[in-house]
């Protein structure tokens, strides 16, 4: 009996890159940017699945570091990207945009 583990990693790999070009269709025919940053965080999530599997297809689980690592990357460029679109700028700090809202509400009505 043939070993059936090669044709698995196969149909997952072929699923992936399915689910990647899917992506990639979000991506360019997405109505809103939050449409096209889901699309491109979903996408590198998918990346990740797909070093994954290409790391266990050619028996090198090595590069699994490095997929964690792009893991990261997109996690920490999409926290970027939205906090851009959201104040537009990287620099604002966080303490005076919280502290700036409850000012309002603190002072009550006239």
């Amino acid at each position: 009996m043939r070993d059936p583990m090669p044709y698995i990693m196969l149909g997952a790999t072929l699923l992936l890159v399915v689910a990647m070009v899917l992506m990639l269709a979000r991506l360019i025919g997405g109505p809103s940017l939050y449409d096209r940053l889901l699309a491109v965080n979903s996408f590198g999530t998918k990346t990740v699945l797909f070093l994954c599997v290409f790391c266990f297809i050619i028996d090198r689980p090595d590069g699994i570091d490095i997929a964690l690592l792009y893991a990261l990357m997109n996690f920490i460029a999409t926290i970027a990207v939205l906090k851009f679109f959201n104040y537009g700028a990287l620099t604002v700090d966080l303490r005076d945009v919280d502290t700036a809202r409850e000012a309002p509400d603190a002072e009550g009505p006239p």
